[in-house]
């Protein structure tokens, strides 16, 4: 017995030894270097803590959800404030108390001589930047580090629309100022000289750890001295060398058929690890498989990853090559995951087959010992879709829901597949992440491809970095599909209680998407996640045309300009085509105007089609419209309904159900109250849809 206690002493204080060990050793550019490809590593609570934020130019009129702003688009040249030195403007872009580290950092620019200004980053009080250039040399060149950690991305894109990302470490002990000087901004306003300033667009994530932690400060000298191991970590991650083959490993087989509706599971037993996931489908429908086949794994009786298995390998469900730190997705068609996932006693993986035609799986989960302490957290990954969403600019815009979780762990990245039915680009809203609590996101970006890694819409495929990736980018300005993934390394975001992230879907044409976000995440065992899994959007027919989402709508629909007045005077009926940002299907509206409290104002469609349906108004609101009553064959389908708003947009309102005629039908529209402040309103109607 006393044997067992001594060795138990020693076990314990030999833990408590290595744990101080490691907590006293200094943060460094080498040690940052060395955790950047340590996969075992991101699945243990980080030790020593740290938190990450962002700086980024998104636009300050953006204050608080209930206040006008919230998705405000001037996301360009907001600087903290300009500093004088020796005669220099410099614009502040990031200042920060430490010891922490910036952890990736990334610009575009737009304008004359844009991205040719001088980017100075300081540390620790010191007068002289440790790193000057400019900055598209410092982010993409070759002033701090060569590709992949610092490049432009994509490559097959112009240079200046490129996104310039820098993820080299640069740690610092004490404190970290950001500048941008160029004789193209403005001291007085620098955010609103439209087209006569140059456009500056950057986010910077940072870590801070507590205060006492030891941090060697990035300097000539580090980077002198660690020379070689950042040639060994580039290569590593040029090449994507995981180091799989360096570690035993055992291998079960997944392989099944699936029938509809059926699923099969696999378990593993003891203290170990998945470390590569391999799998690949064969259907008649390959695209319908790749999305309605999914992959739930439950560790030690949790169920933390549901998601259909081409979102979960990153590419949706078009079969893509795609070559990331985390995924590899071969042109045969042969899908691997390189997640670190361990569990202490059971692992349990089940395939299951949520559509209606025969699956084919040849997969297989290779896995080894892991050593099971307090730090070590389950892997988990979330996806839903959002089908026929309406978005459109500004005042149409929604915050969509990536992952809401609840407990202590840390987030490694997530990704979006999704169709575009516009010729118009989707992707301008802005990444809005809230940890453990917070009232205002301590993450809030610049743009969805900015969030990505790129910039400026652009659609041009990139594969080859380690930690973003484009692998089909054909929807971003036209009726097609994009796919978009960021992977997450030093710039994870640990949290302690909570974390929710929201991505604005802010496009620049009012219509209907498909918009489907994954993501990827590690917690502490006992942590709940809040979204749902969304097995109707997974059953949901994959979009491949546009016709796949608008079909129905194109048939069962009447256009604005295809309605007839029956009892409008001319004087006061026209229409409208788009203007001032206002987008209309079809490109104009019907406006009825001048009108007076209890005027009524019969139009004429004809229903080829005749039966029992659901009303959808795609309606005008701006500061003259007033309050509203709609009527199908005398039979109202909306009652007070409110079309005033501070500025002009459209607006989706979901109707009453009514019955249409075969041949002509009457809708009505009668206005029962003015806005305030008004005593006269106007109406518009850019489409009325008609749902079974």
């Amino acid at each position: 017995m006393k044997r067992q206690i001594v060795i138990a002493i020693f076990i314990a204080g030999s833990f408590l030894i290595s744990s101080i060990l490691r907590a006293q050793k200094p943060i460094s550019v080498e040690t940052l270097l060395k955790e950047m490809v340590d996969r075992d590593e991101r699945a243990r609570f980080p030790d020593p803590a740290f938190t990450c934020k962002q700086f980024s130019s998104y636009d300050r009129t953006t204050v608080a959800k209930d206040k006008p702003g919230w998705f405000a688009n001037w996301d360009r040249s907001m600087f903290i404030r300009v500093d004088k030195n020796n005669g220099r403007k410099e614009f502040v872009m990031m200042d920060a108390e430490g010891p922490g580290s910036i952890v990736r950092f990334w610009m575009t620019f737009a304008g004359n001589k844009a991205g040719l200004g001088t980017l100075r980053i300081y540390i620790d009080d010191y007068q002289q930047p440790v790193i000057q250039g400019r900055a598209f040399d410092v982010l993409s060149g070759t002033v701090v580090t060569t590709a992949p950690l610092a490049t432009a991305v994509s490559k097959l894109s112009p240079y200046e629309y490129a996104g310039h990302n820098l993820y080299f470490p640069i740690p610092y002990a004490k404190s970290c100022k950001v500048t941008y000087e160029s004789e193209n901004l403005y001291e007085d306003d620098p955010g609103a000289k439209r087209g006569e300033t140059e456009a500056v667009y950057y986010n910077i994530n940072y870590r801070t750890y507590k205060k006492g932690t030891p941090v060697i400060s990035y300097s000539d000298a580090e980077m002198k001295k660690n020379q070689n191991l950042i040639s060994i970590i580039q290569k590593q991650l040029k090449e994507k060398d995981r180091s799989i083959s360096n570690i035993k490993l055992k291998r079960i087989s997944l392989d099944c058929d699936l029938q509809p509706g059926e699923n099969k599971s696999f378990s593993i037993q003891a203290m170990n690890a998945i470390r590569q996931l391999t799998m690949q489908l064969q259907a008649t429908n390959q695209e319908q498989a790749l999305r309605s086949t999914i992959i739930s794994i439950s560790f030690d009786g949790e169920k933390t990853v549901w998601t259909p298995v081409g979102d979960f390998f990153g590419i949706g469900y078009k079969p893509l090559y795609t070559s990331t730190w985390y995924t590899q997705v071969e042109k045969s068609g042969s899908m691997s995951a390189f997640w670190v996932m361990p569990f202490e006693k059971e692992c349990t993986i089940t395939l299951s087959n949520l559509g209606d035609q025969k699956v084919s799986i040849q997969a297989s989960a290779d896995y080894g010992k892991w050593k099971w302490d307090n730090r070590s957290m389950h892997f988990g990954s979330t996806w839903q879709q959002y089908t026929h969403v309406f978005p459109g600019p500004e005042d149409m815009a929604l915050d969509l829901n990536f992952a809401s979780l609840e407990g202590k762990g840390i987030y490694m990245g997530d990704g979006v597949t999704l169709f575009n039915t516009a010729y118009a680009w989707w992707g301008e809203g802005d990444e809005k992440v809230y940890v453990d609590g917070e009232k205002f996101p301590s993450h809030i970006g610049t743009g969805s491809e900015d969030y990505y890694g790129y910039a400026w819409c652009r659609s041009e495929v990139f594969t080859d970095h380690p930690f973003i990736a484009q692998p089909i980018g054909s929807g971003n300005f036209t009726p097609d599909y994009t796919v978009n993934t960021r992977y997450r390394s030093l710039d994870a975001i640990p949290f302690t209680q909570s974390i929710q992230f929201d991505m604005e879907l802010w496009h620049w044409a009012n219509t209907l998407i498909n918009y489907a976000p994954v993501s990827y995440w590690y917690m502490i065992p006992g942590g709940k996640k809040l979204t749902k899994e969304d097995v109707d959007g997974a059953k949901e027919r994959v979009a491949l045309k546009r016709s796949d989402i608008y079909s129905s709508q194109l048939e069962l629909s009447v256009e604005a300009e295809n309605i007839v007045a029956l009892n409008i005077p001319n004087e006061k009926l026209e229409f409208q085509k788009n203007f001032k940002g206002v987008y209309w299907s079809g490109g104009m509206q019907l406006y009825w105007k001048d009108i007076s409290k209890g005027d009524k104002a019969d139009f004429e469609f004809e229903c080829l089609l005749p039966g029992s349906y659901n009303f959808v108004g795609i309606f005008t609101i701006a500061p003259d419209y007033g309050k509203f009553n709609i009527y199908i064959n005398g039979k109202i389908i909306g009652a007070n309904l409110d079309l005033n708003h501070i500025v002009i947009a459209t607006k989706r309102f979901k109707l009453g159900s009514s019955d249409l005629k075969a041949g002509k039908n009457i809708f009505t529209v009668e206005l029962i109250d003015y806005a305030k402040g008004f005593n006269k309103s106007c109406f518009g109607i850019d489409k009325l849809i008609f749902e079974k």
